[in-house]
């Protein structure tokens, strides 16, 4: 069967369950007052959909493609592997939930990205490319382990989860999201943000931390993701979340990188039997849709 990739619930309640009741929030939608670019002026955002991603700009991130084209920015799918010639045009390069093997979530992990695709996405961005690379849980966290190694960041192939099973909010007042140029950016200060589980990742000392995961997190390390389910086994592998990021930025060459560890937050969705809001349209998520206008127009400058 396959499977579809949004957040831990999809393996918690089942797949084929959820596959069916998964759906995007047609309704939901974030008023910009003044966008940043002259509407279908802006530059171009390529998203990828040419490593086995799981959503796509008609589907799950349908609500990420209509806040971006609200702003200004054009947007242009791709499935075509990475090529010079397919990012020359392109201001930023995204790619969410890539995965080497949609049907297989077990050890080890293997890389979405060919060699050539990472040396080229590299020397994209050293050269003034700019990457918007989103990830989740394993086995997503394992597909761009190699891409994201590239830039000095080493990507978790687990499960971040928090232990209290609460919900996962992200604030300045709990210092788990933190002051910076994109939480402070284009005049939109977020003070906090909604996820949905993910996973972890360090970051090399020119990177700055957007959301940072802390000892009320573990990250598990199964063998095959279908071992993580309620309540989670004791003889799982897991480490502690502390000191672990979900969400940084960093400067490369004349390039910039922005990493999310959760697709979920960038989503509108609507989840389960009860049509659960997920994503950007929930209540507790009402500054997820500001975030991400405020990392894009971080690559943008």
């Amino acid at each position: 069967m396959k499977r579809m990739i949004g957040c831990l619930s999809i393996i918690l309640m089942g797949i084929a369950q959820l596959k069916a009741q998964q759906v995007a929030d047609e309704q939901f939608h974030y008023p910009i007052t003044d966008p940043h670019h002259r509407v279908g002026n802006g530059p171009l955002l390529l998203f990828d959909e040419a490593h086995n991603n799981p959503v796509t700009l008609r589907g799950a991130y349908a609500a990420f493609s209509d806040l971006l084209k609200a702003d200004g920015y054009s947007l242009r799918s791709t499935k075509e592997k990475v090529s010079f010639e397919s990012l020359k045009e392109a201001k930023v390069f995204i790619s969410v939930n890539a995965l080497y093997d949609p049907e297989d979530w077990s050890l080890p992990a293997r890389s979405a990205f060919t060699d050539k695709e990472i040396d080229l996405l590299r020397q994209w961005v050293s050269d003034g490319g700019n990457l918007f690379l989103v990830t989740d849980h394993m086995p997503c966290g394992g597909s761009i382990q190699a891409l994201a190694a590239a830039f000095g960041i080493h990507v978790i192939n687990g499960f971040a989860l928090r232990k209290d099973e609460q919900p996962e909010i992200f604030s300045r007042d709990r210092k788990t999201l933190l002051p910076n140029e994109i939480t402070a950016g284009s005049g939109k200060e977020i003070d906090s943000i909604m996820c949905w589980g993910g996973t972890g990742f360090t970051v090399p000392l020119t990177a700055h931390i957007i959301s940072l995961l802390n000892e009320e997190y573990e990250i598990y390390l199964p063998s095959d993701a279908n071992q993580i389910k309620r309540p989670i086994p004791d003889d799982i592998p897991r480490i502690s979340g502390k000191g672990f990021a979900n969400g940084a930025y960093l400067r490369f060459g004349k390039g910039r990188i922005v990493l999310f560890g959760d697709g979920a937050p960038f989503s509108a969705q609507l989840h389960g039997i009860k049509s659960k809001k997920r994503g950007m349209n929930h209540p507790s998520a009402y500054q997820n849709a500001q975030l991400l206008l405020n990392i894009v127009h971080w690559l943008d400058q």
